[in-house]
């Protein structure tokens, strides 16, 4: 697999072979890893990471896997000038003098493009508002781990599929033959020339995506079941009032996951409003009476519930494309 010098922005980019290749990288590096066995084969490069959007697991993914490959990391946020007083393509230009790569995490799907297209060297997609690649291959990695394949397994989404995760998991479940269900009210899915898209790809994998209001007809004989925050910080009170009022049929509880197939796993990319001790989940509780938001604290934290070994494997999976993007074949 020679994937040096190509941008990691979206899965759209990348053969079912390749992704899968990515994955098998991925489980070779996290043995490594676990043995104690030095990877450190980039040293003497350096990387920047752009967070115009904090960050728990993606930083702590990129700055551990940048350093177990021997690669040096600078990261810039609220003190750089990128999109204020220096354009996107100056910005782009002036760190691709200095790094041999460049992650960002943000906004839109074209800064993240625009980076790629001024600045030289390979640029990684952290997360925008249309797309999350580097989730999809933790997640992808996971279920591997789990069930022992990833193709032909069921996965349901409850929740809001119109931005990131929606639309990277319609793109990797049509690429590597999952059988996607979206379920949600109508005005919660993803833009029809995206699942057209996609359609097209489960031609050749053997995968499906199907869209439904119904919790009980998405959830019979479910392998995963998947959902995300509700809300994005910031939005004003009426839109947290709309979504919750929307979505609340749709929170996964334990009597969602014992209609599943008794062997089904539970994910989530995080964080989550599970419970009542964050500062969010206290705000949330006063204004609108929850105890817990797109998922319950019992099943969050079941035997069922796969979202640590998610949140661990999003540093294999990152080590995995750095690596590979940067040069050596795999």
């Amino acid at each position: 697999m020679d994937l040096k010098g190509r941008n990691f922005l979206t899965l759209k980019d990348f053969t079912p072979e390749e992704i899968t290749g990515l994955l098998d990288l991925a489980e070779d590096l996290k043995q490594k890893k676990k043995k104690g066995i030095p990877v450190d084969i980039h040293r003497g490069k350096n990387i920047a990471l752009i967070f115009e959007k904090t960050s728990t697991r993606t930083r702590c993914a990129f700055e551990v896997a940048a350093h177990d490959l021997g690669i040096s990391t600078t990261y810039l946020a609220e003190g750089s000038q990128i999109g204020k007083k220096e354009s996107i393509a100056d910005t782009a230009r002036v760190l691709g003098r200095m790094f041999d790569g460049i992650e960002y995490r943000g906004f839109g799907q074209k800064i993240v493009e625009d980076l790629a297209k001024y600045s030289g060297v390979v640029v990684w997609n952290g997360l925008t508002n249309e797309c999350h690649p580097t989730q999809m291959l933790a997640d992808m990695l996971t279920i591997r781990e789990h069930f022992g394949k990833i193709k032909g397994l069921k996965l349901v989404y409850f929740g809001d599929a119109r931005y990131n995760i929606g639309n990277s998991l319609c793109i990797v479940c049509s690429k590597l033959g999952i059988n996607l269900v979206l379920c949600s009210p109508k005005k919660y899915s993803p833009s029809s020339a995206l699942v057209q898209e996609c359609n097209q790809w489960c031609k050749a994998s053997g995968g499906s995506i199907t869209m439904t209001e119904s919790v009980d007809e998405a959830v019979k004989n479910a392998d995963i079941i998947y959902t995300d925050v509700w809300l994005s910080m910031g939005e004003p009170d009426e839109v947290w009032a709309e979504r919750i009022a929307d979505l609340k049929p749709y929170q996964v509880t334990k009597e969602v996951m014992a209609k599943a197939k008794k062997t089904a796993i539970f994910m989530h990319d995080l964080p989550s409003f599970h419970d009542l001790n964050t500062k969010i989940g206290k705000e949330i509780h006063d204004k609108f009476g929850l105890d817990a938001m797109e998922v319950t604290d019992e099943v969050f934290e079941s035997k069922q519930s796969v979202v640590f070994d998610e949140a661990e494997n999003r540093m294999h999976t990152i080590k995995a494309v750095i690596a590979a993007t940067l040069g050596n074949n795999f």
